[in-house]
């Protein structure tokens, strides 16, 4: 017991430590693990390093070196321009579209990427007279959305972490349960803030230095569009014809989408880092520039804080620490009020540190809970991702920060920090209700 409580001291000092000097945190938890399952653990080095999810790796770098490749060749920006020239002049459809576009970037492996939307968003909604807060919650929530689609990180750990705990979870069902949790958000956010609050005014130029004075923009996924958004109408234009290696991208990327859905209505278990490093690989080879661009947006962190963090849970899994967190929920008295538990703890402190490693230490932390208590693996893990994942709106974390940093008018920021954070905290309490109302108790019923 005591090296137990040990071991799982240590994660946690590790995880706040690496976390409060913004270091990625799988790159100091890998050597820990490593040092723990040594001297505490008594395991030979290659049963730690057995640990590393090769998996997710191989999904991980496949497809965001394939969707890279799509950003290099300037597939996404055509994409983008096409869409937001079919809204025009209707003001009220930008933040929902801007929900889409979003959701469509965040879907392509890495979520943060989605994040390349914000000073285009933040810039139209000033100069069309849109509440900014929600312009924010509009692509916020599509970032949450699609950072659980089957070919994107949040997905990718949640289903494939369930998977190889053999609980059966379907990776649309995850992201179905997403979408139409962030689609419910998005329709209170009109709700909320949908009125128009001003007349329409000339936006300032909005410069680099007003961005570096907030939260950095990721790298990935960056843009070649103007992130000032359009100074008139006209600049809503409808961009050329794609070129034709955009448009066997974009059949690509149909293709891609395509098979998961088809494998996945069949029963089957796609594996989309395979399809991503096949489609990426073809790419490539007819556009040998854009295959070497695409090299540095492969999503290298989030493999390695994934991998780092698995590693250790895979370690404190060995030593029993996992059951004995499980068999403490359940002896709570209730397994339904330590489901809700867990998901409200991967809320606050996703709210505040990272979402990634939120998903990749908590799922684990669910299986003897899942296998005690009566709950139903599918619902629950789906219920710890999204709750972990609809309060990065939170000023505290990159996406929250990233909105209020490209709020064009800085006299509004403070009313951003306040209301986000309103808003990422309530998300702390609503999620975790709502999802155990319409996912985790009719599973215990039916199953």
């Amino acid at each position: 017991m005591t090296a137990q409580l040990i071991a799982l001291a240590i994660f946690v000092a590790v995880f706040a430590i690496a976390a409060v000097r913004n270091v990625n945190i799988g790159i100091v938890m890998f050597p820990v693990a490593c040092i723990v399952g040594l001297f505490l653990a008594d395991l030979s080095l290659s049963d730690i390093i057995s640990g590393f999810p090769l998996s997710i790796l191989v999904l991980l770098v496949g497809v965001t070196y394939f969707f890279g490749i799509a950003h290099s060749n300037g597939t996404i920006d055509w994409l983008i321009q096409a869409s937001l020239a079919r809204v025009g002049n209707r003001d009220a459809l930008f933040p929902a579209v801007f929900f889409a576009l979003t959701a469509l970037i965040s879907a392509m492996g890495a979520p943060l990427g989605g994040l390349v939307m914000a000073p285009m968003g933040m810039s139209i909604a000033h100069k069309r007279g849109i509440d900014p807060m929600l312009m924010a919650l509009a692509m916020g929530c599509g970032l949450s959305a699609g950072a659980f689609a089957p070919t994107s990180l949040f997905g990718i750990i949640t289903w494939g972490t369930a998977a190889e705990a053999g609980i059966e979870l379907s990776p649309l069902l995850l992201f179905g349960v997403a979408a139409a949790l962030n689609l419910v958000l998005l329709v209170v956010a009109y709700v909320l803030f949908g009125r128009r609050k001003r007349e329409n005014v000339e936006a300032p130029a909005f410069s680099e230095a007003m961005v570096a004075r907030g939260a950095a923009l990721p790298q990935y996924g960056g843009s070649t569009l103007d992130i000032d958004g359009p100074d008139n109408d006209d600049d809503l234009t409808a961009p050329g014809r794609p070129t034709g290696m955009q448009v066997l991208t974009i059949a690509m990327m149909v293709v891609l989408v395509g098979a998961v859905v088809v494998m996945s209505l069949l029963g089957l278990t796609p594996d989309i880092g395979v399809l991503g490093f096949g489609l990426g690989a073809a790419a490539a080879l007819m556009d040998a520039n854009s295959g070497k661009k695409a090299m540095s947006r492969i999503d290298w962190g989030s493999v390695l804080l994934v991998g780092g963090i698995i590693t250790y849970v895979g370690v404190l899994t060995e030593m029993g620490v996992v059951d004995m967190l499980g068999e403490g929920a359940v002896h709570l008295g209730s397994p339904l009020v330590a489901a809700v538990l867990l998901c409200a703890a991967a809320g606050l402190i996703s709210a505040f540190a990272s979402t990634t490693g939120m998903l990749a230490a908590l799922v684990p932390l669910a299986l003897p809970l899942i296998a005690e208590g009566g709950i139903p693996g599918w619902a629950l893990i789906c219920a710890i991702g999204v709750c972990a994942s609809i309060v990065d709106v939170s000023p505290f974390s990159t996406v929250g920060a990233t909105y209020v940093a490209t709020t064009v008018d800085e006299e509004a920021r403070p009313r951003m920090t306040k209301l986000l954070t309103r808003w990422g905290l309530s998300m702390v309490v609503i999620g975790p209700v709502a999802l155990t109302l319409v996912l985790i108790l009719p599973g215990m019923a039916f199953s």
